[in-house]
């Protein structure tokens, strides 16, 4: 069973600058709710029962977003706003759910990974990037049935255009399992043009094995001079690790730029 979840948030942002010069990406609102409260809402839904953020000193506001009792416990006491007891009862729920983590030198995903070693209980685990939501369709939901059914690890798979491969790691494709699930025969972080393998792009959900932390140890830093994510993954599956791409039925929203965050607003607001 997939229990524990974990979402890295220590990056800086720089995307949404001057927005994250002061204020945490995830915290910015997306048609009146924090970010990071979808990626929540996605993981309750899912099954999830405990929940990692793996953040830096730079991003205490996101820990204090969910630890500001006092201030709500006084506005309610003068208000009795029934809008915010609610808010503040969700606030709650999700509190109970959530560790933090701290990854203070910014290192890549694989290096903030590698800090939740000694949190993870069981045998595979779920990632989501807090850039990447997916609306219509609860996509760790479906990635946990892929698992359960293949007994392997899942990763979401999304066509992007060929010129922009190398934004994203792409995926050599084995052979098809059904139609919305391939095993992954290889996969490559940012390949130029020439050199990928496919337009089949990683987005931001993983099911992960627990043992990719031995693969982390002693993973050598890739491109951007950081650990990645992806690197070790790979070795995974040359060590013949079964690795499944799993093509998600929901809409992508990359939160993570300036129009991305915009459209983001805009496509939630239709819901």
């Amino acid at each position: 069973m997939i229990k524990q979840a974990i979402i890295p948030l220590a990056g800086l942002g720089t995307r949404l600058l001057p927005l994250t010069s002061v204020f945490p990406k995830e915290l910015l609102p997306i048609n009146g709710k924090p970010g990071i409260e979808y990626i929540l809402d996605e993981c309750i839904e899912a099954g999830v029962e405990e929940i990692i953020f793996i953040i830096s000193k730079k991003k205490e506001m996101i820990r204090r977003y969910f630890n500001n009792d006092t201030f709500y416990k006084l506005i309610i006491k003068k208000k009795k706003d029934p809008r915010i007891i609610k808010e503040y009862k969700k606030i709650l729920f999700f509190k109970k759910k959530i560790k933090f983590v701290y990854q203070n030198k910014p290192m890549g995903t694989g290096d903030a990974v590698l800090k939740t070693k000694k949190f993870i209980k069981n045998n595979y685990f779920l990632m989501l990037l807090p850039d990447d939501l997916i609306i219509k369709k609860n996509c760790s939901k479906e990635m946990i049935k892929i698992h359960k059914k293949f007994k392997g690890s899942v990763m979401a798979s999304m066509k992007v255009e060929k010129n922009n491969v190398d934004r994203w790691g792409i995926y050599a494709i084995a052979k098809n399992l059904d139609k919305l699930n391939f095993k992954i025969a290889d996969v490559i972080e940012k390949p130029n043009t020439k050199d990928a393998p496919s337009n089949n792009a990683i987005i931001g959900r993983y099911i992960l094995p627990k043992k990719i932390f031995h693969y982390l140890k002693n993973q050598k830093k890739g491109k951007g001079n950081e650990i990645h994510i992806t690197d070790a993954i790979r070795r995974m599956i040359l060590d013949q690790n079964l690795f499944i791409g799993h093509k998600f039925k929901g809409n992508y929203l990359d939160c993570g730029s300036m129009n991305g965050y915009i459209n983001s607003g805009i496509e939630i607001s239709k819901l």
